[in-house]
């Protein structure tokens, strides 16, 4: 009987032991998930608004005329997204030392390290300036027709605010991140937005100022957030984290500028990728449907890469927190559960839009033809959107180790070794078209992604934790 009795004992504690294990697990996952969502949240709704403008500016300009829109079109694609893209990825790097000095209480270096950004995106954009003074002759030089080009020219001027206002945005937006206080960045977007759309209206619609009425409402609408985001910073809800300019802003910017230069490579890379693909479309048989149908799809999957990134930000911030931190556990945890997070929203994307098909093309188009064409191109589309929630977490993760360089040789191997020859092999030498082009890149993408999950897993996270010990002290000398 007693031993009947100690067996029930020590079964019954053994319950209590699982059980309270099961209330740890849980609400850690909802501490976590906490976390992430204070970051996730705003970002992923930030970059929406940010998206929106671009696409508010091109629809008002689209009813000045179709030179204008082609012309604008032209522009933002070709020099706004390659200066965006080196912008986007130099930034990334305050995202490193910020997230991971917040995380080790080094507060009073993340001002320091947002002014050093500063210097260095700033000079990046005076030397990008030549491409947009010049950009009439550049277009010319690319084979594009001499009336877009002119007025692309004129557009080009307006954009110049444009591009540095991207120097306070991103890097604004990546110092509240690390701190988990971007939420009043997510309330300026939708403050600009709104103000965005009626400013557009009153200078294009009401008071027909055409195309420098349509540059100036979103010269506004990109600035406004920016004025809002330094005044945030700078006049005491930073305290800890903004001292005030200083003159160490100047020391060790070639650790920086390194760091910068790696993560510019890595998110360029990228951005650039899909810029080739629509290229390559142009030159297929019946150019004019699969350039709208390839355009339609990376469209919706742009928007949904909106929420991919949001979920960038949470990795890259959770990772170099806990690793500035010296919590390996807690870094890995937070992979885990963001990734799981990030897929099971890209699974229900998946299902969505591989039922829904060629019908979200009339959103877009009132072409059959396009329509079926992107009918076709709709399973494609839903693997993309798989695998898009995904890789950009991956990429996050990156970020917040500091990992920039490996990734951007991943990248290099990955789309443009492996991804773009498949796609000329499947799209011109077996002549699946747009949708051999599009396999390319899915394969690029799957390679990388693959590739990044291995490096991930595989990582001695305790060895990351030295790493960012020993970065945060080395920059963080002088103070």
């Amino acid at each position: 009987m007693a031993g009947e009795a100690a067996e029930k004992l020590l079964a019954n504690r053994d319950i209590e032991e699982i059980e309270e294990e099961e209330v740890k697990l849980k609400e850690k996952i909802w501490s976590e998930t906490k976390k992430m969502w204070i970051i996730a949240g705003p970002a992923i709704f930030t970059r929406f608004s940010t998206f929106g403008i671009a696409v508010i500016t091109q629809a008002f300009i689209g009813h000045i005329g179709s030179i204008e829109l082609a012309a604008y079109s032209l522009v933002a694609t070709v020099l706004l997204r390659f200066c965006n893209g080196v912008l986007l990825g130099m930034s990334s790097a305050l995202e490193t030392v910020c997230g991971q000095s917040y995380g080790a209480k080094q507060y009073h270096m993340l001002g320091v390290y947002l002014q050093r950004s500063w210097i260095l995106l700033f000079s990046c954009c005076l030397l990008l300036l030549p491409m947009f003074i010049f950009a009439t002759p550049i277009l010319m030089a690319l084979g594009q027709d001499p009336e877009i080009s002119r007025v692309a020219g004129n557009i080009s001027l307006w954009l110049i605010p444009v591009v540095f206002s991207f120097v306070a945005s991103y890097t604004c937006q990546m110092f509240l991140q690390a701190q988990s206080k971007n939420i009043i960045i997510a309330y300026l977007a939708a403050f600009s937005l709104s103000f965005h759309v009626l400013l557009s209206w009153l200078l294009t619609v009401k008071y027909k100022f055409g195309v420098p009425g349509a540059m100036i409402s979103a010269i506004f609408a990109y600035w406004i957030p920016n004025i809002g985001q330094l005044l945030y910073v700078m006049c005491g809800s930073c305290s800890e984290t903004w001292k005030g300019f200083s003159m160490l802003a100047f020391k060790d910017l070639w650790s920086i500028f390194k760091l910068s230069l790696s993560s510019g490579a890595m998110l360029c890379l990228e951005l650039w990728y899909n810029t080739i693909l629509i290229l390559l479309t142009g030159n297929l048989k019946n150019a004019e449907v699969s350039i709208d149908a390839l355009a339609i799809c990376l469209n919706i999957s742009g928007w949904e890469m909106m929420i991919s990134l949001g979920f960038l930000a949470a990795a890259s911030v959770r990772v170099s927190n806990e690793l500035g931190r010296g919590s390996s556990k807690a870094a890995k945890f937070s992979i885990v559960n963001i990734v799981v997070t990030s897929f099971v929203i890209g699974l229900v994307l998946f299902l969505v839009f591989l039922l829904m098909r060629g019908k979200l093309a009339y959103i877009f188009t009132e072409s059959e033809q396009v329509a079926e064409a992107v009918a076709d191109l709709s399973p494609l589309l839903a693997f993309t959107i798989l695998m898009n929630s995904i890789q950009p977490v991956l990429s996050g993760v990156a970020i917040g180790a500091g990992w920039q360089s490996i990734v951007a040789y991943v990248n290099i191997a990955s789309y443009y070794l492996i991804g773009i020859p498949i796609g000329v092999v499947f799209g011109y030498v077996l002549g699946l078209q747009v949708k051999g082009v599009w396999i390319g890149m899915i394969f690029g993408t799957l390679i990388q992604t693959i590739v990044l999950i291995i490096i991930t897993f595989k990582t001695d996270w305790e060895k990351q934790v030295i790493l960012a010990r020993k970065r945060v002290n080395k920059w963080n000398v002088g103070n």
